[in-house]
This record gives structure tokens, C-alpha cells and sequence, in this order.
């Protein structure tokens, strides 16, 4: 029997064409009138009509927006196997324009549409650049050689200005092509600060040219914890790996081309024991020790000796050269002042520079790490255990412990990024730990990371304006593979997404959930391993 192929194409186009219908009466047949798009803007209209991308839709954009119009354009061909036309020849058209007429807001963007073009405008490439997103979170999932999109008029602009993501990739390391997904998700929802712990007491991970032994020795540990902490079980694996400087560079420039800036996490003084068991010296007992294999707070720290600031001064010099960033984070949590206590050199040090106990002790470390970095055109931040002996003059806190810590940095006039592991911390169980993979512990459901508003209530006006944002944390203690990560992130980074994003009066935890649904198709296109946990049940 003969087939004949062209009645199967015309049936399939059909089938094509219906399924588009349904996907724009979706969004149309309810009151709410939802846009799938997370985080949800600030203001949006949908209009009736649709806009038609295929064969002859030019992408148009100013010579500078090159880096977006190729951004798009890859998008179509790799997600919908479209390519777009040059701009020259007839046809619908999406345009890219810098507009410094618009909202001073640095991120803001706006979206104007009809049935024969696209305008996206903002103030600069940024503001393109989520517009964009914004624009592909309305395309049907599949590749198709065309798609129908709804007609949407969108004013939009962040609530927070920063809006976080943390890895941890000292306790388990992540290859390079996965920290470019992962920094691929954040982009796709806005996220804009790429948080990446590298160095901790279970492993130094990045290649500093002047300190050999930190990759030779401190990216190796012995072993590793397995099970509960409370079981203090271990393998006898050796666990090593490092990233080199010149697999910074690609990711740090990656990372650039979607937005992100990238703050390193360099510890001090705490959280040590890698590049000790490399350099010795740099403790106050100088005894040789190795990296650490059980989770957990080791009381080994560095020693505020000349020869610990000079070798942290090389460091960071180092890291300095290879992020961009304004910011350096010198971590400054958690650390034990056992070593300190007993230590002859560090009684003495007190004693010459008026300092009463050892809290003050760590300030003046903090302090000296902070003059340094100034000096180089850089601002450090910390974990807000750095406020305890005295904050650094221009220090920005974390605040971790609660929201205590960035209350207090707040009312004294510093910058605060609100990361609490009451709504923050997604290496929390999400759901009954019995039914989940084993994690470190606490409950952090989706519905709870939502429902977290970053300014607390007790701030002034004048004060509430140092909080920049929130972050959710990635601590890869119980974490060990991508797939596994992603599982922890997703979705609740999307949650997080729109609390930075959204204002307050505009978010809907059960509207939340309806958008949310319609991601679940590009999440499984983009093999992302996204937790069910707290999802609806159809």
C-alpha cells in the first residue's frame, strides 16, 4: 500500500495548528487572564490575535545587542528548529531596542506586540536580555518550524536587585558543563547573582598559580562521610578535583553572556582545614593535619599572622584577576576560637592592638582582609558572623542565622542579602524525609520559600533600602551528583525567583502553582531532574 505523505504532513499541521489554539485559549478563557511566565511581571495585558514565528521572521536589533539577537536566535533553531531571516527582507519581525527614556530602573524592560511585530525595549542590553526570556516562556515546548504566541503588552522590572544563587561545589565538585545549566536556569528566571563557594575544610577547588599545594594536596580528601552525621560512617575513597583558571574564565565569561555576575567564596578564617593540610604554617599550631572528611565545624582556622595575610593577599590578588565582580566573599562564618584562645601569638596580638576577647580578633582579620580588598577596587561580603566583634566599614552581610543578623547590618547603613535557612536553605528536605533523598535535615517546602518577603517589617523606609535582595543556598554536604542538585533546586529557585522579582501585592501562591505547571514541559525538554514533591496532583 501506497503512503501518501503529503495527507500525513497536512494532518500533522493541523494537529500543529489545534494544539496552538488550545495553548493561547489557555491563557485566555479564565478571568485571570495568566501569562505562563515566572517570575510573573509586574504588569502585562493580553490582547487578542496572535504573532506568528517561522521562516520569515527577522530578529532586528542595534548593533550593541548583538550578544541578545544571538541569544534568541539560537534559541529558536535549538528549541524549535526555526531560523530567522536577515532583517532586510519582508516579513513579521521582533525588534530590539535601547530606549534611556524608560524607567530609570537599570533591569526594566518593556514588551509592545501586534500580529506583524515584536518590540522589545529597555534601557540597556539587560533589560533586553529578560525581556527575551520573558518573550520565550510564551513558546509552546517542542520543536516546531512555527509557533503562534499571544499577543502581550509588558511593563516589567525587578522588586530586588539582588536575586541569588548559591553552589557549593567544595564538598562535591560539578563539572563545567554543568555550572553553565545551572547558571542556564537561573537566567531563565531572572536570577542574576551566581553565588560559587569554592574552598572549604573538605576541599580547595580552584587553581591559584602561586600556591601549588592548594590543587596538589587541599583539593584531595581521604574519604568522605556517608549516611547521617549522627552515624559518623565514612568510605575510604579519595574525592579530589579542582577547577583551573582558565575553566574560571570560560564559566565567568558564560555566565556574562546570560547576565550573572559571579561572586567566589574564598573562606576565612574559619572553614580552612584544605589549604592548611596544604600550608601548615598558616595554623597556629603549625602542625601538619589533611583535608577534611566529615561534615561539620573544624577548629582548626587560620592564624592572623603576617605570613597568613600575605598568603591570603596572593590569593586573592589571584581571584581578584579572574572575577570581575566587585564583590569577594571571605565567607567569616562559624569560626571556633579554640586555636586562638591557646595560642601565644594570638594572646599577644590582642594585647597590642586593645582587643578585649577573640570576637574582636576575628573583626580585625576581617578588617585587614577588607583594607586589602579596597585597596584593590574590591567589596567584600560575609556570612553575618562577621558582625560579631565589630562589622568591617564597608562589609555587605549575608544573613544566614535568621534575619537578625541583616536587621542589625541594615540599621547600621550596610548592604544585607537575606538568605535565611528558615526559607532560603534548598538543601532542606522538601517533603517527608522518608520519602525524599537523604539530606542534612530542616523543611523548606515550596510553599514556605514563596511566602518569604525579603524586607523585614521592622526596618524604616530609610533602612529597609540596604536590603538588595535574597539568595537561596545550595550546600552540597548530602548533594552529590547534578542530577541531585537540580532535584533540590528546582522548583523552588523558581519560587525564589519571583519573591525577588514580583512585587508583594502581585504574587499568588495558588496562581503560582497554575504558571508553574506550564514549565513542567520545557523542564523535562531540558532534562532538568525538578522535585514533585509539593506539585499539585492532576
Amino acid at each position: 500500500m501506497q503512503i501518501d505523505k503529503s495527507r500525513i504532513m497536512k494532518r500533522k499541521h493541523l494537529i500543529y495548528l489545534l494544539l496552538c489554539f488550545a495553548w493561547i485559549q489557555s491563557w485566555s478563557q479564565s478571568n485571570s487572564q495568566l501569562l505562563p511566565i515566572i517570575p510573573k511581571p509586574n504588569f502585562y495585558k493580553i490582547d487578542s490575535g496572535s504573532f506568528k514565528i517561522g521562516s520569515n521572521t527577522q530578529i532586528w536589533a542595534e548593533p550593541n545587542l548583538s550578544n541578545e539577537s544571538k541569544f534568541l536566535k539560537y534559541f529558536l533553531l535549538n528549541n524549535h528548529q526555526i531560523v530567522p531571516i536577515p532583517s532586510t527582507k519582508p516579513g513579521n519581525k521582533i525588534v530590539f531596542r535601547i530606549n534611556q527614556s524608560l524607567a530609570q530602573q537599570e533591569e526594566y524592560y518593556q514588551i509592545t506586540s501586534s500580529s506583524k511585530q515584536i518590540i522589545i525595549e529597555a534601557p540597556n542590553a539587560t533589560g533586553i536580555f529578560y525581556g527575551i526570556q520573558s518573550l520565550i516562556q510564551l513558546f509552546p515546548s517542542g520543536k516546531y518550524s512555527s509557533i503562534r504566541i499571544p499577543l502581550v503588552q509588558i511593563k516589567d522590572y525587578p522588586s530586588y536587585s539582588w536575586r541569588g544563587m548559591h553552589l557549593d561545589c567544595s564538598r562535591h565538585l560539578f563539572n563545567v558543563q554543568f555550572i553553565k545549566k545551572y547558571l542556564e536556569m537561573m537566567s531563565y528566571y531572572k536570577m542574576n547573582k551566581f553565588h560559587w563557594h569554592l574552598t572549604d575544610d573538605q576541599g580547595w577547588r580552584i587553581e591559584i598559580k602561586k600556591y601549588p599545594k592548594l590543587i596538589e594536596i587541599g583539593s584531595k580528601r581521604n574519604g568522605t562521610m556517608v549516611g547521617h552525621y549522627r552515624e559518623q560512617k565514612f568510605d575510604t575513597i579519595q574525592y579530589g578535583g579542582f577547577y583551573t583558571q582558565a575553566e574560571i574564565k570560560e564559566i565567568v565569561a558564560y555566565a556574562n553572556k546570560l547576565h550573572i555576575e559571579v561572586i567566589p567564596e574564598i573562606e576565612m578564617p574559619g572553614h580552612a582545614l584544605a589549604a592548611i593540610a596544604a600550608y601548615p604554617e598558616l595554623s597556629c599550631s603549625k602542625q601538619a593535619t589533611q583535608v577534611g572528611m566529615r561534615w561539620g565545624v573544624e577548629t582548626n582556622v587560620f592564624c592572623p599572622t603576617e605570613e597568613t595575610f600575605t598568603f591570603l593577599e596572593n590569593v586573592l590578588t589571584e581571584v581578584m584577576e579572574l572575577f570581575p565582580s566587585k564583590y569577594i566573599h571571605i565567607g567569616g562564618d562559624e569560626v571556633p576560637k579554640d586555636e586562638w584562645n591557646k595560642s601565644e601569638f594570638c594572646q599577644q596580638l590582642m594585647k597590642e592592638k586593645n582587643l578585649k576577647d577573640a570576637h574582636e580578633l576575628q573583626s580585625y582579620f576581617i578588617q585587614r582582609i577588607e583594607k586589602f580588598a579596597n585597596k584593590k577596587g574590591k567589596k567584600i561580603m560575609g556570612w553575618d558572623e562577621i558582625l560579631e566583634g565589630g562589622l568591617a566599614p564597608n562589609a555587605t552581610v549575608m544573613s544566614w542565622r535568621g534575619e537578625l543578623g541583616g536587621i542589625a547590618a541594615a540599621k547600621m547603613g550596610h548592604d544585607v542579602i537575606m538568605t535565611p535557612g528558615s526559607h532560603c536553605y534548598f538543601d532542606h528536605y522538601q517533603g517527608l524525609p522518608a520519602t525524599e533523598p537523604l539530606a542534612i535535615g530542616g523543611y523548606t517546602n515550596l510553599e514556605k520559600v514563596y511566602s518569604y518577603h525579603p524586607t523585614p517589617d521592622t526596618l524604616s523606609n530609610a533602612e529597609a533600602k540596604y536590603i538588595l535582595g535574597a539568595q537561596g543556598n545550595v550546600w552540597t554536604e548530602y548533594i552529590k551528583t547534578p542530577e541531585q542538585v537540580e532535584y533540590m533546586m528546582m522548583p523552588r529557585m523558581m519560587a525564589l525567583a519571583e519573591v525577588v522579582w514580583t512585587e508583594k501585592k502581585q504574587r499568588n501562591y495558588p496562581e503560582f502553582l497554575q504558571r508553574l505547571s506550564q514549565h513542567i514541559p520545557y523542564l523535562t525538554l531540558k532534562n532538568i531532574n525538578f522535585s514533585k514533591t509539593n506539585l499539585p496532583s492532576k
